[in-house]
């Protein structure tokens, strides 16, 4: 590893600590040198290895987890309405995102997503729904014919699945998950330790 690697960042587009992940996680990365490696995965399928859930859905837990994701916004400034829908499938989003690397490159990719996250944490928006990522991606001057099909290739949803195995393999479990340097962080409340750790070289 050399001190200008780039941060991984594994995320689920239905994280709402992922979507706070999101906001902020270049700016961090910009401060200290680095650049950002976004990769969208799939929690359901992590989940089906795991044997967890999502957090919402445990007794207890779930109406903390729901008042702490308010909390948080609101602690970060952070422009955030809870979804009506959720948890909702995520695939359509994670594969145009893979897509919109693959064809238009890293920036427009990252664009994207964060359009994305937007669009359900923000206006509310079924990001299940492959023409609402079409229309998303509309509104950033993506050709909608191109994004349809390009969500539907082999080639895409082969390299999400292989995405999440290799997520997998590098112990990501949750969203967000960053890895610096070989050192993981699950959580966006561990975004200290990692300003922390590009700053001092460790913690």
């Amino acid at each position: 590893m050399t001190a200008t690697s780039a941060i991984d960042f594994y995320f689920d587009f239905s994280s709402p600590y992922g979507y706070f992940a999101s906001t902020v996680i270049d700016q961090l990365a910009a401060r200290h040198g680095r650049s950002v490696q976004w990769h969208p995965i799939l929690l359901g399928a992590i989940f089906k290895t795991t044997g967890m859930q999502p957090p919402v859905q445990y007794p207890l837990k779930g109406d903390y987890i729901w008042h702490d994701f308010a909390r948080s916004a609101r602690f970060h400034d952070i422009p955030y309405r809870r979804p009506s829908r959720f948890p909702l499938p995520t695939q359509a989003a994670a594969r145009a995102t893979l897509w919109a690397r693959e064809a238009l490159g890293s920036e427009r990719a990252v664009t994207l997503a964060r359009a994305i996250y937007r669009a359900l944490f923000v206006d509310d928006v079924d990001i299940s729904e492959p023409a609402e990522i079409v229309k998303i991606g509309a509104a950033l001057g993506i050709d909608s014919g191109a994004l349809e099909q390009g969500m539907q290739q082999p080639s895409i949803k082969e390299q999400l699945k292989t995405g999440v195995e290799q997520a997998m393999a590098r112990g990501v479990f949750g969203s967000p998950y960053v890895i610096v340097d070989g050192e993981s962080f699950w959580g966006f409340d561990r975004f200290a330790q990692i300003e922390a750790l590009l700053q001092n070289g460790k913690i």
